[in-house]
């Protein structure tokens, strides 16, 4: 290649610097929920290596052209907008073991049903889950797990919320622990609108606040509600004591702009994150998970410490598109 750049190459690397950095951090510019650009950001894996390819490509024309023009310096932007992102995956963490901690919250999308209750019941038995958020799940499956784990020695209780009115008929279960006390759904809270989210509240105050949330997925058409969706987990989180878990349909880099005294989404801190395990995807299972999308979450409130965080392996046959989530908390 000639050792004098050409101006067009001046001009491209320039272009090329602002596209790469939109494409590493977009919640810098305010884009990152925007149409496609919310639903590229949701895999950063496999976005860093099309970039990567994509370099590849433009660098080889730009040697069979020997000159340094807009191929060299695309070549160049694509390659810093690929190891950008694969550094913010670095830093995010791909995942370690879980330690022991006071509560155990996992969460579980079965993909409208298609996760039989054993599957559901071995899962929670797994983990030693107290709560147990189940996107997806109808109250009549929820009961058959509960039924499941009387039989096995666990006590859980179910309540399941139904989507608004004019949204999808997909519910939302939630199981809880008799050892957390009784528990009663705060129906004024409302819910996320088109998919049904609910807040549960303990009876004799002594357990924290639960939220099973599932809010809509970031598709053009459906793009307000998935942001209404987000703020009213956001509004949720206001409470010091709450613990959010459920598919959020949202990666921590939609949360930009909606996190409140130090929080990553209202004033939750999202457990995945804490515990250095935010790259690992949760969705979906047809993707090794370190290339998956990490949209399923445990959010935690400021009276909660995280003690760790896991993808779950070993039930991706079980039928749905989503991987179960577990973490393990203390209070402060």
């Amino acid at each position: 290649m000639p050792t004098r750049p050409r101006p067009s190459f001046v001009i491209a690397l320039l272009l090329g610097a602002v596209a790469a950095a939109a494409a590493i951090w977009p919640q810098g510019i305010g884009i990152h929920r925007l149409p496609l650009v919310a639903n590229a950001i949701s895999l950063r894996a496999p976005l860093a290596i099309g970039l990567a390819v994509a370099a590849l490509a433009c660098a080889a024309i730009a040697v069979r052209r020997r000159r340094w023009g807009v191929s060299a310096a695309l070549a160049l932007s694509l390659v810093a907008a690929a190891v950008g992102n694969g550094v913010a995956l670095a830093v995010r963490g791909p995942g370690a073991a879980v330690p022991d901690g006071e509560l155990t919250v996992m969460a579980w999308n079965t993909y409208g049903g298609s996760v039989s209750p054993e599957w559901i019941a071995r899962a929670v038995r797994e983990t030693g889950a107290d709560v147990v958020s189940l996107p997806e799940t109808d109250a009549f499956a929820a009961a058959e797990v509960v039924g499941i784990l009387q039989a096995s020695g666990v006590s859980m209780r179910h309540d399941t919320v139904w989507a608004a009115e004019g949204g999808e008929t997909i519910p939302t279960s939630i199981l809880i622990s008799d050892t957390l006390g009784v528990y009663t759904r705060d129906v004024p809270a409302g819910s996320t609108p088109g998919l049904p989210s609910g807040l549960w509240r303990p009876v004799d105050g002594g357990g924290p606040t639960l939220v099973a949330a599932h809010p809509m997925p970031p598709l053009p058409a459906v793009l307000d509600e998935w942001d209404a969706g987000l703020a009213w987990i956001a509004d949720a989180c206001a409470a010091a004591d709450v613990i959010v878990a459920g598919d959020l349909n949202a990666t921590v880099d939609h949360f930009d702009g909606y996190g409140a005294a130090g929080g990553d989404l209202g004033g939750c801190r999202d457990a995945a994150a804490a515990a250095g395990s935010a790259a690992v995807g949760t969705w979906p299972v047809r993707l090794p998970a370190l290339l998956g999308a990490p949209i399923d979450h445990v959010l935690v409130g400021s009276e909660w410490t995280v003690d760790g965080f896991s993808v779950i392996a070993g039930f991706d046959g079980a039928g749905s598109d989503h991987r179960p989530i577990v973490a393990t908390l203390s209070r402060r």
